[in-house]
């Protein structure tokens, strides 16, 4: 009898997980995926793999999966299963009415960083040549926007500046507001090697996590800060830099806006930056930030890895742009082994990030109102383009609030979920009179839309992904859409219902556009990936076969030189008081995966079946909490419940949970505070209060409701 888990055949592909992108050889008997196995020759991972890729696979076939499109004209009513044709008919005729009901402007469209680079360029296409404007986003912003606005004012390029394995040159290792061994734990493994070779760590972050203090590695130098406080930290540790001295300022003689540096230094250099004043305002022993400060400095080759700890803060910007100054006063960039390097949350942040889908720029971060650029893309697309830019995200939501805002095209992001202020994100889908979701799952969003596209997994599609690192690598198709359509096909055919002619034979043929009008990606194709395995951008004439290192000899600026930005610390609104006397702040776990949509409907729950609070045992105590309690988190936003875990990992004043389970509405507490540049929520500080209760009365999660869709045949996926 034959082995029924023995794979006939393998397709290599890249894992839609976190912002490492490992490659892996997806295996399948029957048409059904049976194992995936990591790739040895992915230039990201090596052969290794994390417990996410290895086993979170088999969400594709889930009983809840939707395979066919539904519709219905109030969100009141139940959901109609319809065909293809009839859901794209529907939704162009809804947008279409609502613009010429409201305007132009009054509809938009979110697109998703778990989407191809040629799908997330499709979505602003869409929003930009057929509904004619500028309203675009991706949850790229909510996340990283500050990581392009720090990094392209101080070193000229928003991405990492290294490859991962450049980490096995450096001597010191900075790690500022993330956990690589659960967010991105293959990069993570590599770090702890190097760590075991003898380079030395310094960790910035509220929490004892794993990279403080595990069995593989310990800290030399744990910052433990109070949440908010890190422009105020990374300027102390500054100002160690400018008084001792220790710049490199040959570097910065040669490399560097001399003029700014010296701007620069008065700030940093002043007496309220130094480690005496600092030290108690975030919370460290300031003998600690003079210790980080010489050992970054002294190298000789020192790297700088951060996440979502310093971007999704009010000042996230500025403190980018901290990391971009400290670099380059230490002469930290362009060779292996240093470096400042984003490391991103999800499998294509960075290329969410470089393609155009937000408000402002057009894909290669060009900007909307320039003339010429405007230009090139008008003759590539054939219309003429709105040259103001749109509304991200929350503009599209506020507008709604206030009835000027009334139609979106979503693709795979749940909003209702993972934004902050959840009451208000559902006060704003309430007032909408057409919302289209593309996903895989019916989710908290989808309780407020009007149309579902059921939506292709990452085993189902092809196109590329862009990795932490700039790798783009191919995502291979390993089985046949289970809804029947590519999710590149549902925006084209969408595109198409609305007037707007346009084909497409693959998605190579979109990377190719991309290609034409995308300097980074202009080299870049299906061809040359599959000839050689994967390409970092920029990919071109000089780099035929992409860079792997940026700033060797000078900084993608107009005068190629770096710029030290002024980075004055601004505490933020969200402040402790007497009624909220705790600090709030959130992150991920190892086996789950942002808010849950695919892992919660893998084994993976075993691991993590719910999000439980993490509270110090002293504060625990003066509130009568004991572990495994449940208790009532509450904000000036709003509350929700959770059972508590006792950890010496967060110190007292200080509580912290994930957001991976609908259930536990992580969101309905945090605050709308956002980052001054882009409008990255400030999901790391929220004031709140913590009180013992009996538990929840009821399960309210999405996954415990049996969504309403009228008994019907299935539709046809035509």
């Amino acid at each position: 009898m034959p082995n029924p888990l023995k794979p006939e055949k393998s397709v290599v592909t890249t894992c839609a997980y976190c912002g490492v992108g490992c490659g892996f050889k997806a295996e399948t008997r029957a048409g059904k995926i049976v194992r995936m196995t990591p790739w040895k020759e992915g230039k990201a991972n090596h052969g290794h793999s994390c417990i996410k890729g290895r086993f979170a696979y088999d969400y594709y076939i889930a009983p809840d999966r939707v395979r066919m499109p539904l519709i219905r004209a109030s969100i009141e009513d139940p959901w109609k299963p319809v065909s293809w044709q009839e859901a794209f008919d529907y939704a162009a005729s809804e947008f279409r009415r609502i613009q010429t009901k409201y305007g132009v402007k009054s509809v938009g469209a979110v697109s998703s960083s778990r989407c191809t680079n040629e799908e997330i360029f499709l979505v602003q296409k869409f929003a930009r040549a057929v509904l004619g404007n500028n309203n675009i986003d991706n949850c790229a912003r909510i996340c990283h926007s500050p990581t392009q606005f720090g990094l392209t004012n101080t070193i000229g390029a928003g991405a990492a500046s290294q490859h991962f394995d450049s980490i096995l040159q450096a001597d010191v290792i900075m790690v500022v507001g993330v956990n690589p061994t659960e967010g991105h734990p293959v990069f993570g493994s590599l770090m702890k090697r190097r760590i075991r070779q003898g380079a030395k760590l310094i960790v910035i972050d509220p929490r004892k996590t794993e990279t403080v203090e595990s069995a593989h590695c310990k800290a030399d130098v744990h910052l433990a800060i109070r949440p908010g406080t890190n422009v105020a930290i990374l300027d102390s540790i500054a100002h160690v830099v400018v008084r001792e001295q220790l710049y490199n300022e040959e570097f910065v003689r040669a490399r560097c806006e001399v003029n700014e540096f010296e701007n620069w230094k008065a700030l940093v250099g002043s007496d309220k930056y130094a480690p005496e004043v600092i030290g108690p305002l975030a919370g460290v022993d300031p003998a600690d930030i003079r210790k980080a400060a010489r050992m970054y400095a002294g190298g000789p080759n020192s790297a700088i890895y951060y996440g979502l700890g310093v971007t999704e803060h009010s000042q996230g910007s500025t403190g980018v742009m901290c990391l971009g100054n400290l670099g380059l006063s230490c002469g930290m960039l362009g060779r292996e082994g240093v470096g400042v390097n984003p490391l991103r949350g999800q499998g294509n942040v960075q290329g969410g990030s470089c393609l155009g889908s937000w408000p402002h720029v057009f894909s290669g971060y060009r900007f909307v109102t320039d003339y010429a650029t405007r230009s090139s893309f008008e003759a590539e697309w054939g219309v003429t383009l709105d040259a103001e830019p749109g509304l991200r995200l929350p503009n599209m939501l506020d507008a709604a609030v206030a009835g000027s805002f009334k139609g979106m095209y979503i693709m795979g992001e749940d909003p209702v979920q993972s934004d902050p202020n959840q009451h208000h994100v559902i006060a704003a889908m309430k007032n909408m009179e057409c919302v289209v979701l593309h996903d895989l799952f019916l989710n908290e969003t989808s309780k407020y839309a009007h149309i579902f596209f059921p939506g292709s997994s990452s085993l189902e599609k092809d196109g590329t992904f862009t990795n932490a690192e700039r790798r783009v690598s191919r995502v291979r198709k390993v089985i046949e859409p289970l809804a029947g359509l590519q999710d590149w096909e549902i925006t084209v055919k969408l595109m198409n219902a609305m007037g707007y002619n346009v084909t497409y034979n693959n998605p190579g043929e979109v990377l190719d556009e991309i290609a034409r009008l995308s300097p980074n990606y202009r080299g870049i194709s299906f061809a040359l990936i599959d000839r050689v395995g994967s390409a970092q951008w920029p990919c071109n004439e000089d780099a035929p076969e992409g860079t792997e290192v940026l700033h060797i000899g000078k900084f993608p600026r107009a005068n190629g030189l770096g710029a030290f930005m002024l980075t004055e610390y601004v505490p933020t609104a969200e402040r402790t008081n007497d009624k909220y006397p705790l600090l709030l702040t959130t992150g991920r776990i190892l086996s789950q995966y942002n808010v849950g949509t695919q892992t919660r409907r893998t084994p993976n729950s075993m691991w993590h079946p719910e999000d439980v609070l993490e509270i110090n045992e002293q504060d625990a105590m003066s509130r009568g909490v004991s572990d495994g309690d449940w208790v009532k988190l509450s904000s000036r936003f709003g509350e929700i419940e959770l059972r508590t875990k006792i950890s010496e990992r967060v110190n007292p004043g200080v509580v912290y949970t994930t957001f991976h389970h609908a259930k536990s509405k992580a969101n309905a507490v945090t605050s709308d505070l956002s980052d001054w540049a882009t409008n990255c929520p400030e999901y790391k500080v929220t004031a709140v209060d913590v009180v013992r209760t009996n538990g929840p009365a009821a399960d309210s999660s999405h996954e415990a409701e049996k969504p309403r869709i009228e008994e019907l045949e299935p539709a046809e996926c035509a």
